[in-house]
């Protein structure tokens, strides 16, 4: 992980919050599969549209492993609510299904700051229900629905499940990669690891002022640990970085859903930064992670016993 940021630091690329959303917007996708690993090939990798809210046409990509009727995880990827798309975490999302055995959906909700709080919410959430909706016409099994992202897509996967158990719709899992889960960013790890661990503070700030206004950021759609009851949500995956600033938040969250009775399997995975999960190249990390990450969705969706 040190090599990893000398790296980086090595390469003297401008930090996000010097740049204007448009330059980090490129920025962030040229050097997104830099330490991706390759992308694996799989029997369908197709180009489709999710409703947004308000009837908006959202792309997303299903990627799935074979032409059976598979299980479907929604993923939402991370960058902060402002950054970051389909292509962004492709490798990722083809990980996921190939390990798995099950389908993945990409969805690009609307960013910031040209959509605001709660757009990536709304969007997430109709998302979420039109793929249970559309499932059946894309080959897929939409009775065994999953949920995930990183970073700011684990925050929408979170605040997703808990949609889906207040509309009644049934989620096998939650899958939260390094998920922001405070309203203010003042735990002892946003401290900690402030300066020097690839995601930054200053980048924070500039992320989550793009998206929300400080008064909202109380809204438990925007701080999912401030939600009044987390009681009968989704199963939950949980993976943090150890040297990461959202991670005392992360294990926060997972404790308050143990402590509401919800089934949790906690990893930390000791002495990388947040994004590991996307540094498969580098770090044997992020390849533990997404071994752990389709075992769990394996034994959701109840396909264990299927040849992966």
């Amino acid at each position: 992980m040190r090599d990893v940021i000398d790296r980086i630091r090595r390469a003297s690329f401008t930090p996000f919050h010097q740049l204007d959303v448009a330059q980090a917007r490129e920025a962030y996708r040229a050097a997104a599969e830099i330490l991706d690993l390759p992308r694996a090939p799989l029997a369908r990798v197709e180009d489709r549209h999710l409703a947004g809210q308000g009837g908006a046409r959202l792309p997303a990509r299903l990627y799935a492993p074979s032409n059976e009727a598979l299980p479907v995880m929604l993923y939402l990827h991370g960058g902060g609510f402002t950054i970051g798309g389909i292509e962004t975490h492709d490798s990722l999302c083809r990980q996921m299904a190939k390990l798995s055995g099950a389908a993945v959906v990409s969805v690009e909700y609307r960013l910031a700051p040209e959509h605001r709080f709660p757009t990536a919410v709304d969007d997430a959430w109709a998302a979420l229900q039109d793929l249970r909706h559309q499932a059946p016409a894309w080959g897929l099994d939409g009775q065994r629905l999953a949920v995930g992202g990183d970073s700011a897509g684990g925050t929408l996967a979170a605040v997703c499940a808990l949609l889906a158990r207040d509309a009644g719709l049934d989620l096998a899992l939650q899958v939260l990669i390094t998920p922001g889960t405070t309203a203010y960013q003042d735990t002892d790890s946003h401290r900690r690891f402030a300066h020097g661990y690839i995601l930054e503070q200053p980048a924070i700030d500039w992320f989550f002022n793009h998206y929300i206004d400080h008064a909202d950021r109380s809204d438990w759609r925007f701080a999912p640990l401030l939600a009044d009851d987390l009681e009968g949500v989704a199963p939950a995956w949980v993976g943090l970085a150890e040297a990461d600033p959202l991670v005392d938040e992360g294990v926060a969250y997972a404790d308050r859903l143990r402590m509401s009775h919800v089934p949790v399997d906690l990893e930390v995975y000791r002495g990388v930064t947040h994004d590991f999960i996307k540094m498969g190249r580098a770090l044997p990390e992020a390849g533990q992670a997404h071994a752990a990450i389709a075992a769990r969705l394996r034994a959701a969706f109840g396909t264990d016993h299927e040849t992966q």
